[in-house]
């Protein structure tokens, strides 16, 4: 019994440290700003992005950012090829084809165009309305990405 405590116990610590990024869907946001209101970090990314690839191995696999959106905020990682259709904010979303095996989806566009264009990757922070208050059309570094999410929690 003793040594079972102990692993357990091992095992408990190992895992915190290597504690995964809850991503959620904008329907599970919807719902779960009903229990508790956080303001919504949307990555938008394209498969073809390198800057957005880079962000996904190196900034959101920061162990400092992945214990801090999941405290503090509600976090999705959206892939502007999905699709799929989305319920949010009382509207449908869908996928739209440009071409042979390219599109892009309509949230996508919805949250991340900027000047009347999308420059990827995109953060889009949301509030608890479902709000866009900042939009961020460039690579951070896991360093700029912190100092991104202090401001964030003020």
């Amino acid at each position: 019994m003793k040594k079972l405590m102990i692993l357990i116990f091992f095992f408990g610590i190992i895992s915190a440290g290597f504690c995964q990024l809850q991503n959620r869907t904008f329907e599970e946001i919807e719902a779960l700003q009903q229990i508790q209101k956080r303001k919504t970090i949307v990555f938008i990314h394209a498969d073809w992005c390198q800057f957005c690839q880079r962000m996904k191995s190196t900034t959101f696999k920061n162990q400092e950012i992945i214990e801090s959106l999941n405290s503090n905020f509600y976090f999705i990682d959206f892939n502007t090829g999905e699709k799929r259709d989305i319920s949010f904010n009382k509207q449908t979303f869908k996928y739209e084809p440009t071409g042979n095996n390219v599109g892009v989806h309509q949230l996508a566009l919805q949250l991340g165009t900027m000047n009347n264009q999308i420059v990827y990757p995109v953060l889009c922070v949301l509030n608890d309305q479902n709000e866009i208050i900042l939009q961020y059309n460039s690579y951070l570094s896991p360093k700029d990405f912190k100092l991104l999410l202090e401001k964030l929690k003020e």
